[in-house]
């Protein structure tokens, strides 16, 4: 199998056989609060709301964050998932003063469920699964959108306000805020931020990756002026068919991302692989966005504790695994990095450990990734040094 990660991610999900939720032309329910907004013929989007066919608080369907912690599977997920139906509406991205767009800015800056009446021209129908935003259940052009009273978030609303304020510091003040990345990234997307006429809607997949660039590099800036760690440490953790393994390095900042997908379609094991060094990366990785949700998390975790180091990180998606947006990245790292380490004395020691929860052999891994070749090799450590 002779695939790109994208092509290859797509087989997997063309095969899924699921059931999205059943509803007709008019739907009464809630938004968790969700926005979903289109890429396809930009300027000119296909943007609405996400809404379920339950009343009351249903939050927990668009909060990635609470998933893992609160220890829901993967079933669990996608029938979330599958509850929300996307209403679209074709929109300019600048059209910021349109009364369907402030409907979708007052959802994203909502701080809980907004209740949501749409009207559909036809019956909501299908599913989508992506690898790099969750999925979403039916889908259909919109008649009409009723949405209740809703309270922002005091810190979205202070960022709408504040149109002297560039996206970025937006993005990186409410990350340090404490906001959840889930509520930045839907806010940006409905054009709740940037200064002045710059603003504009953000196609949903664009602005998750633009959020996760824009967090990270803000929190490299910081962890460049910390010491090196000391030693090798080793975080891993393993949820909805997925095994990380996160390695620590006491050097200055570099990164590599390293991802294997073992048997998910037949008997295939395809691995793709990008890293950065110490400078920075300038041209879009070309594992797509779980490359920065992937470094974000991993920043976050080093500015938290006011460390520098390198790091390489190796995942599995293993049978069972299904794409569910790079959130599913983002918070097994953020999980891992929470967990206490453990701590070598050398490289060879670590990848050692690393490998005993790992169903690839680790020569794959050091012949796939160059930054982990090239510290080997540095190290004078050969692929011979690894058993299969």
């Amino acid at each position: 199998m002779n695939l790109g990660k994208g092509a290859y991610l797509r087989n997997i999900t063309s095969s899924l056989n699921m059931k999205s939720v059943d509803v007709g032309r008019k739907l009464d329910g809630t938004t968790p609060p969700s926005v979903f907004v289109g890429s396809w013929n930009y300027p000119k989007v296909y943007a609405g709301p996400m809404i379920a066919p339950v009343l009351g608080d249903c939050g927990i369907m668009d909060t990635p964050e609470e998933w893992i912690p609160g220890q829901r599977t993967q079933e669990q997920i996608i029938g979330y998932r599958l509850s929300l139906v996307r209403g679209k509406h074709p929109v300019s991205v600048t059209s910021l003063d349109d009364r369907f767009v402030g409907k979708l800015q007052d959802i994203a800056l909502s701080e809980g469920s907004v209740s949501s009446t749409a009207g559909f021209l036809q019956s909501p129908a299908g599913f989508s699964f992506s690898d790099e935003s969750t999925p979403h259940g039916p889908s259909a052009p919109l008649e009409s959108l009723d949405i209740g009273n809703s309270t922002w978030e005091p810190n979205l609303e202070k960022v709408y306000h504040d149109t002297d304020l560039s996206a970025s510091d937006a993005i990186a003040g409410l990350h340090r805020n404490g906001v959840a990345f889930s509520s930045i990234q839907k806010a940006l997307s409905a054009g709740t931020m940037g200064s002045g006429p710059g603003r504009r809607m953000v196609p949903t997949r664009w602005s998750i990756t633009a959020c996760d660039t824009t967090i990270g590099n803000r929190l490299l800036s910081e962890v460049r002026g910390f010491e090196p760690i000391d030693s090798w440490k080793v975080h891993e953790f393993s949820s909805l068919n997925n095994h990380y393994a996160v390695l620590l390095m006491p050097t200055g900042w570099q990164y590599e991302w390293t991802e294997a997908f073992l048997r998910i379609i037949g008997n295939e094991e395809m691995v793709f692989s990008d890293y950065e060094l110490h400078a920075g990366k300038k041209e879009y990785s070309s594992v797509g966005g779980c490359f920065y949700s992937c470094r974000m998390a991993v920043l976050e975790a080093l500015a938290r504790q006011k460390v520098q180091a390198g790091a390489i990180v190796l995942r599995e998606a293993r049978k069972g695994y299904v794409p569910l947006g790079v959130f599913n990245v983002r918070e097994n790292v953020r999980n891992a990095l929470a967990r206490p380490p453990l701590e070598f004395e050398e490289m060879k020691s670590a990848l050692d450990h690393i490998s005993l929860k790992m169903t690839l052999p680790m020569q794959r891994f050091i012949r796939e990734g160059t930054l982990l070749n090239d510290m080997l090799h540095s190290r004078q450590a050969t692929l011979q040094d690894f058993s299969a």
